[in-house]
């Protein structure tokens, strides 16, 4: 993405971390945690891959087309998912936010992808979308008194939902940072 190159090196360590913790979760005992973390593991390091200063990488013309087929059929995989669990739609959503970007990034490849008359309206929508999935993510990380602890004992790092729960909201606060940079 367009912009300049230290919050761009931010994002790319925040989004890699994201998916490096996700393929954490690849190896989890919890159907439920294996269930979305391939797609949030290539949503992570998708999104890593964009956010790189263009000052450092120019991708090249092929990459944005890349990144819509990939991000495509992501998407066309989440639409199947979706028929079973709604959680699902989240990740159509994301899948469909990168499509748009890459498709912007192949729209103006010198620049932003919009001109000067404003944010065009699914860039506006898919902001919207993500500031509230990040207030609603953040509020539902904030502890809450008297939850008893998990029976068993220890629960392993790829089983943990809060955590799964902060790869999610940090993954929608870098999307809103991208969605920003067009």
């Amino acid at each position: 993405m367009h912009g300049p190159a230290s919050p761009g090196w931010l994002l790319v360590a925040l989004c890699a971390a994201t998916g490096a913790y996700c393929l954490l979760r690849l190896r989890s005992r919890v159907e439920e945690q294996r269930r979305s973390a391939g797609t949030e593991a290539l949503m992570g390091f998708g999104m890593a891959a964009m956010a790189v200063p263009a000052a450092v990488f120019t991708p090249p013309p092929w990459a944005a087309a890349g990144y819509a087929a990939v991000f495509g059929a992501a998407a066309l995989r989440a639409l199947w998912a979706a028929r079973a669990d709604a959680r699902h739609l989240h990740h159509l959503v994301g899948d469909a936010a990168m499509v748009y970007m890459a498709l912007a990034m192949a729209a103006s490849p010198g620049g932003h992808a919009h001109g000067g008359s404003g944010v065009p309206a699914l860039t506006g929508v898919l902001l919207l979308y993500f500031t509230g999935y990040v207030l609603l993510s953040g509020v539902r990380l904030v502890p809450v008194a008297g939850v008893p602890a998990v029976p068993g004992g220890a629960v392993a790092w790829g089983d943990r939902p809060e955590l799964s729960r902060a790869c999610r909201l940090s993954m929608a606060i870098a999307m809103v940072a991208m969605l920003l940079t067009l």
